[in-house]
């Protein structure tokens, strides 16, 4: 069966430009993560492979281990295409060969200066940067950040203070902690790059939120919380390193795939909205190191917590969980693309569900406005699973830690009561607190006439194996029109929470 017959299945009209800064061969995991980049690389508009140095490799770049990938992809993409909607093919392996470049192979800053020319790697990204493109582009950096920092220091001293900050303007960067000295280096020079880092002491790495993905029995953190089960070698030997892309996969030495939540964050499944880390996806969940917007990091975002609760049954609060939260659904989804690779018979594997929300089927939020107090209903008709025989199930969550701004998000996100209009939970009922508990400032006791931004996650699970599951988020402005509910400010913090916890 060919991909012409699939136009039920899940399209992309608008796809993140990624470029991929990579320390491939440092160890085993950024070709893992490279591996599954590719069967999600239709979702991408993928424009550069550059192997780049780390404080584990620090005079030797590898591109050609990315050629050995990219020649594995070869064999598969051809049977991908045949489970993808046809707008939305896969890129042909020789258009992604032509993109593998290499960084300065040197270690960090020594890349970086005035009789310095650019690699091979930053004049890709020099031109890449500068197409005439509205959309941003997203730098994954897998390892060290010189090739950035190369291109950030050239277009600061070869164009105007506004054409480059114009240019900056357009970086996403989403960095795997730092793995030279450039990354604190552009952060402290140029605060007004978007950069997303778990920021923590040298080889600290189990203090960063991107360790989640499978790191909690190296590292030892957040015991019985999460399940490792689809992280272990015997998982992944079954469901991973099988067909002719999955044997490039090798075995993992330390953890599996620490690089892959960079493009997890960007995946296109309903979840996360890129503009926005505070709100959570599959690659975790961070908030703004400044929030004042004019300080020297203002648009760096660092580490926040989730509280999930465990395999154990026991609630856990860290930063890993904003990641290890969504392990199982991220795995099967792996497990079934693998099984894309395998066959071009749309029948022999699962494909996603496409989720409609109150007659708007897309992936990109659901807005909503509503009054303290009042309620909204969700409607779910319309959506449908691909695949015949399949039944879905429905799973409303209030994701609470996006409206707060502090640890103790009880104290000030209160909960939304959802209310099932039948048995399946197809159709909502959404309650928001009264006025005081989301439309009233903390400390201040002023009410306002909008209030909290509240996040309600629809996650849609069909029956095939392996499940997969689609989102929609539920944003839902609460507003407060008449100004109820204020009181008179506090003096002192104590005095503010009283009362303040359900």
């Amino acid at each position: 069966m060919s991909s012409t017959a699939n136009w039920n299945h899940q399209s992309f009209p608008s796809k993140p430009r990624v470029f991929i800064l990579s320390d491939i061969s440092n160890e085993p995991d950024d070709a893992e993560s490279l591996v599954r980049y590719l069967v999600y690389s239709n979702q991408f508009e993928t424009e550069g492979l550059v192997a780049v140095t780390s404080t584990w490799m620090k005079q030797k770049v590898c591109p050609q281990d990315m050629h050995k990938i990219i020649d594995a992809y070869e064999g598969a993409v051809e049977n991908l295409n045949a489970h993808a909607h046809p707008q939305c093919p896969y890129p042909s392996a020789d258009s992604l060969r032509r993109l593998i470049k290499s960084g300065p192979a040197t270690y960090g800053m020594s890349a970086v200066g005035d009789d310095v020319p650019l690699s091979e790697g930053g004049e890709l990204l020099l031109e890449r940067l500068e197409a005439p493109l509205e959309q941003p582009l997203w730098v994954l950096c897998w390892g060290g950040t010189n090739v950035l920092a190369q291109v950030l220091r050239h277009v600061e001293e070869t164009r105007s203070a506004s054409a480059a900050a114009a240019l900056r303007s357009k970086l996403r960067v989403y960095a795997i902690s730092d793995q030279d000295d450039t990354g604190s280096w552009i952060r402290g020079r140029f605060p007004d790059v978007f950069y997303i880092a778990s920021v923590h002491a040298w080889n600290q790495y189990g203090l960063a939120a991107w360790t989640g993905i499978s790191g909690d029995r190296y590292y030892g953190f957040d015991h019985g919380g999460p399940d490792f089960a689809k992280v272990t070698k015997e998982w992944i030997r079954e469901h991973v390193q099988i067909g002719p892309l999955g044997r490039a996969y090798p075995d993992y030495m330390f953890i599996p795939e620490g690089d892959t939540p960079t493009f997890l964050y960007l995946i296109q499944n309903g979840l996360g909205v890129p503009e926005h880390p505070e709100y959570g996806s599959w690659g975790g969940r961070y908030g703004k190191t400044d929030v004042s917007g004019s300080g020297l990091a203002a648009r760096h975002y660092s580490d926040v917590t989730d509280r999930v609760t465990g395999k154990d049954g026991r609630t856990h609060k860290s930063n890993h969980a904003t990641v290890w939260r969504w392990r199982d659904a991220f795995q099967n989804d792996f497990a079934a693309r693998i099984q894309w690779t395998l066959s071009p018979e749309v029948s022999s594997a699962n494909h996603h569900p496409v989720v409609c929300v109150n007659g708007s089927t897309g992936l990109e939020p659901v807005h909503m406005e509503c009054e303290a107090g009042a309620s909204v209903v969700v409607d779910t008709d319309g959506t449908y699973d691909p695949d015949d025989g399949d039944s879905l199930s429905f799973k409303w969550t209030h994701y609470r830690e996006p409206s707060a701004t502090q640890w103790w998000v009880e104290a000030e996100v209160a909960e939304l009561q959802i209310k099932k209009l039948d048995d399946e939970g197809r159709k909502v009922e959404i309650t928001l607190p009264p006025p005081e508990k989301c439309c009233v400032d903390m400390m201040s006791g002023k009410a306002a006439k909008k209030g909290q931004l509240m996040h309600v996650i629809l996650e849609v699970t069909d029956s095939g194996s392996p499940v997969l599951t689609s989102y929609r988020r539920v944003l839902i402005q609460a507003t407060n029109e008449h100004l109820k509910g204020g009181r008179e400010g506090a003096d002192a913090i104590g005095e503010a929470m009283k009362g303040s916890v359900e």
